[in-house]
């Protein structure tokens, strides 16, 4: 039976009580993403007026994710500040509603650059300027400090990598992946590299932040952050070494973590994002082999619950014949962690 995740009539309803300026009339709703994600739509009404949704996926997810009022928090707390962030609108807790909880945000014009072939959309000389930029408001979203912005009580005590650390090597050995020996070889050294790396500042780390979750305008401007289910207070090293893990470029000996617009000609090399992270910011960036390292670790552990997905059922059998090829991007990305320790 398919699910209707947005059903437009009773959405409409609870429009008219709690969104602002929405026409009468009812509302057209187009889904614009998801998939193991929350999934995100286009909301329409009569006089042209449009939003985005946000609500959970429908199918098999992880207990302690997909928590649309903890993006809410993060948007909302982000909306005054330098970074670029959707206009938050109206939250909903009330899952009657549409089957699920969900939040309404202003909607953003703009390109989400998701694969290789996407880097090819925008001009040569736009290119360069988006990865810059999309630095540039990393570096931003790292000099907001959480306290002022209302969201200190997200702090945890502890260390915020022996909790990632933890979390993922639990998981990772929840998954159907027969054999865990490099993953596991790969956790034991970061987790002793972890101890011995000096204090971290506490900041909002997104979780996720590549280019794929971001709105671009045509000059390579970034227009706003999306995808906020991730974020948490902790190391903001954490979101650098993401996307540089991610960040590939043609001739790249070993493959980034994704398959992004970065493969094709044109945008900057990693080394310069990372001089502009450290130049904005004020940031040693000295052990940022170990965050790339953590990058593709923390990448393999996300493929094993994708894996172990596909290989019960859940995504359906047209896609078992890929278990093969998504077993082996799991062992390349521990081995190129392990490889990035190595130094």
């Amino acid at each position: 039976m398919t699910i209707d995740a947005v059903p437009a009539a009773p959405l409409a309803e609870w429009f008219r009580t709690a969104v602002p300026g929405v026409a009468d009339g009812p509302l057209t709703v187009t889904r614009i993403s998801g998939g193991h994600s929350n999934l995100t739509y286009r909301i329409a009404d009569e006089a042209g007026s449009t939003w985005a949704l946000r609500r959970p996926p429908t199918g098999m997810v992880l207990a302690t994710a997909h928590d649309m009022g903890r993006e809410w928090r993060f948007i909302t707390a982000l909306a005054p500040t330098p970074v670029p962030v959707a206009e938050p609108v109206a939250l909903c807790t009330d899952a009657d509603v549409i089957g699920a909880e969900f939040y309404v945000m202003g909607f953003v014009e703009g390109d989400v650059l998701g694969d290789e072939e996407s880097g090819h959309r925008l001009a040569p000389d736009a290119r360069r300027a988006a990865g810059l930029d999309a630095i540039d408001v990393l570096a931003d979203l790292h000099a907001v400090d959480p306290d002022e912005v209302g969201l200190s009580d997200l702090r945890r005590p502890g260390s915020y990598l022996e909790r990632q650390l933890r979390r993922w090597h639990r998981q990772v050995h929840a998954s159907a992946v027969p054999d865990l020996d490099v993953v596991d070889a790969v956790h034991d050294r970061l987790a002793e590299r972890a101890a011995a790396l000096p204090p971290s500042d506490v900041r909002i780390a997104h979780g996720d932040f590549r280019l794929g979750n971001l709105a671009v305008g045509p000059d390579g401007t970034v227009r706003s952050v999306f995808d906020w289910e991730l974020a948490t207070l902790g190391d903001p090293l954490a979101d650098l070494g993401w996307i540089i893990a991610s960040w590939g470029r043609p001739g790249d000996r070993v493959p980034a973590t994704l398959s992004g617009p970065s493969l094709v000609d044109g945008w900057a090399d990693r080394e310069e994002l990372v001089a502009r992270y450290a130049e904005r910011s004020g940031r040693d960036v000295s052990d940022l082999d170990f965050y790339v390292a953590f990058a593709r670790w923390r990448s393999a552990c996300i493929g094993a619950g994708v894996y172990s997905r596909y290989a019960g059922g859940v995504m359906g059998d047209d896609h078992r014949d890929d278990l093969a090829v998504r077993l082996q991007v799991i062992r390349t990305q521990a081995a190129a962690a392990l490889e990035a320790l190595d130094g």
